[in-house]
């Protein structure tokens, strides 16, 4: 089933931006916010302890199940906020590149933050998302 969010390109942005800077759904979209996806084992433990793309990685797999819960799948989010528990860029980036390649070429508008610290204990990766689904 095709996707009820149109990824919006801005012409006179800049393109190095790996995402769409706008995203729209339909009015009769029901939108589905999703807790921050954790990277959480089904036992609770952190997984990828000391591992900024592991963790992403568990991250993004916390996510599609959460929205298969609402019925949706990655092509259905419409933004992103990634936070990772870093001052460097370099981790940043390779989180950044871990939720990129999961979410292939739907890029919906994303901001990419580095925080000091997150909920569970040795956690460096939490991924916000709103999706926009038509039943």
């Amino acid at each position: 089933m095709p996707s009820a969010v149109q990824l919006i390109r801005a012409s006179t942005l800049s393109d190095v931006a790996e995402y769409a800077y706008a995203a729209t759904a339909p009015k009769e979209a029901r939108l589905v916010f999703l807790a921050g996806a954790c990277p959480l084992r089904d036992d609770g433990s952190t997984a990828a302890v000391g591992d900024v793309a592991g963790q992403a990685a568990a991250c993004v797999e916390t996510l599609t199940r959460a929205l298969a819960a609402a019925s949706a799948t990655l092509h259905d989010v419409i933004s992103t906020r990634v936070l990772v528990a870093t001052t460097s860029q370099a981790e940043l980036v390779a989180a950044w590149e871990v939720v990129r390649d999961a979410f292939g070429d739907h890029d919906p508008p994303s901001t990419l933050l580095g925080v000091t610290v997150l909920g569970y204990d040795d956690q460096l990766v939490e991924i916000e998302a709103v999706a926009a689904v038509v039943d």
